[in-house]
């Protein structure tokens, strides 16, 4: 209540004025805290490669679990982003990960016929890449982002299936 006596002993002018300054404030506060779209560096395929990441680029899903496509910046056809925070991201035509040594592949998900091998993020989310591909796709589903951190998976699998041909 105090703060209240206080704004209305203040001149009218000031008190028709506070609230607007108030609000702006708020406003650059919050737009001095937005950083745009996730910084995501694309991967550079060998030109085989590359045209398969184009291909599925192409086919790859405006929705994944209700979460619209927002790629991140830089604008690549090698990479894709669905969510906003935290957001799934998908990169094409990156080189084997070290991470697939960790663990054998008899363990590693198939989903769909797809089977990714997986890897922690170090953040409580998990790396998936597929395997036994042409090229390889890495899905980063990080932690929070779905109740289970399989699930994205099966909303790329056909357009991985349809682009990227078995086979090393």
């Amino acid at each position: 209540m105090t703060a209240l006596r206080a704004l209305r002993a203040l001149p009218a002018p000031v008190r028709w004025v506070t609230p607007p300054l108030a609000l702006l404030g708020g406003v650059g506060l919050l737009a001095g805290g937005w950083t745009g779209p996730e910084q995501v560096a694309p991967p550079t395929p060998a030109p085989s490669v590359a045209a398969l990441c184009e291909a599925l680029d192409r086919a790859l899903p405006a929705e994944v679990l209700g979460h619209r496509r927002a790629d991140p910046e830089p604008a690549s056809p090698y990479t894709a982003a669905w969510g906003s925070s935290p957001r799934t991201v998908l990169r094409c035509g990156i080189e084997r990960p070290a991470y697939l040594n960790d663990h054998p592949l008899d363990s590693a998900p198939e989903v769909n016929d797809v089977q990714f091998g997986m890897g922690e993020d170090g953040h409580g989310g998990y790396n998936f890449v597929t395997t036994l591909r042409k090229a390889y796709v890495e899905v980063h589903v990080p932690k929070g982002a779905y109740p289970n951190y399989v699930d994205p998976l099966s909303s790329l699998t056909d357009a991985v299936k349809a682009t990227i041909p078995a086979g090393l």
